[in-house]
């Protein structure tokens, strides 16, 4: 009668460890193609910020790196392991974690297309939608056969293309992660859009203060140190890049410009990428709301403020 092989404390923390690693960094290829296509394909509904690497996507990315390499490096351990002693191939943990992957992959595969015909049945179903369920469906069937073929011992008699698969997913990973500087730049970039952004809010708050000094004095300032109220405690914003002040020039009693110097254009996943003035301020013309959106370089925003829609405060009453 052939003799079982025993498991060894080496054995289970192996591939207790390999298979935690290996639930992690899929979970965070996911994740990660899941922030791609949101931004890549934003929601009008859904909150967004400029700077995507300030969300998920730096953690998912510095999970997916980790936990690939710390998966890469103890299956070659397990590998070397079976290869030095094939009875190692036959330890029950080994065969509880390649079962457990295997269910775990079907029964995500299986939920993915529940749900997705449960959108197509509603009516919901979106660009976004669709390939956000063909990542996790693709992902889970490859998971599933890859665990199959290694339970049939496939990989043991096929090192060549064993070989060539990690070589694969290898590459899969870096090319998700060059997809993420391609798709949504590097975070340096979204630094600077982020000091954009930071920028365009300083405005905005200058801007209500500007109308809280017409509504009580009947004109715009003639210089932004107008605006010191040591009562209010507010103090005047410096763009947050260069320290500098911020550009104001009043063109009548009622009108004004602000001006900054920005890194880029408006980027589309930014907050004030559709958005107005969070108070409205009419341009010249009247109309519509100025907007916020600006391209690269010096920007100006020309405002003039209506009486109708901000009238003067009346005087307290002798």
């Amino acid at each position: 009668m052939e003799q079982k092989a025993k498991v060894t404390p080496k054995d289970f923390f192996l591939w207790v460890g390999a298979t935690i690693a290996l639930y992690g960094s899929v979970i965070a290829f996911i994740s990660l193609l899941f922030s791609y296509l949101d931004y890549a394909f934003p929601d009008a509904l859904t909150y967004y910020t400029s700077d995507p690497y300030a969300a998920g996507v730096s953690y998912e990315m510095a999970s997916l790196i980790v936990l690939g390499v710390v998966y890469a490096a103890l299956s070659h351990f397990i590998r070397r392991d079976i290869e030095r002693d094939p009875s190692r191939a036959q330890v029950w943990v080994r065969r509880w974690a390649i079962y457990l992957t295997l269910f775990l992959a079907g029964a995500v595969a299986t939920a993915d297309l529940i749900t997705l015909l449960m959108y197509f049945f509603n009516g919901d179903t979106t660009l976004r939608f669709l390939l956000k369920v063909a990542v996790v469906l693709l992902v889970a069937l490859g998971v599933f056969l890859h665990h199959a073929a290694d339970l049939r011992g496939y990989w043991q008699r096929e090192r060549a293309k064993a070989r060539a698969v990690r070589l694969a997913d290898k590459a899969l990973v870096v090319i998700a992660i060059l997809a993420g500087f391609i798709i949504i730049g590097t975070p340096w970039q979204a630094r600077l859009y982020r000091y954009d952004d930071q920028k365009v809010s300083d405005l905005q708050m200058i801007q209500s203060q500007i109308i809280a000094y017409w509504q009580a004095k009947q004109e715009v300032p003639a210089s932004l140190a107008d605006l010191a109220d040591p009562l209010s405690s507010f103090t005047l914003p410096k763009d947050p890049q260069s320290d500098a002040s911020c550009e104001y020039a009043a063109k009548s009693t009622v009108a004004f410009e602000l001006c900054a110097t920005f890194n880029a254009a408006t980027q589309p996943g930014s907050l004030y990428a559709q958005s107005y003035a969070t108070t409205p301020v009419y341009g010249p013309g009247g109309g519509t709301p100025e907007s916020w959106q600006h391209g690269a370089g010096r920007t100006c925003f020309s405002r003039t403020i209506d009486p109708a829609l901000y009238p003067p405060l009346s005087k307290t009453a002798q």
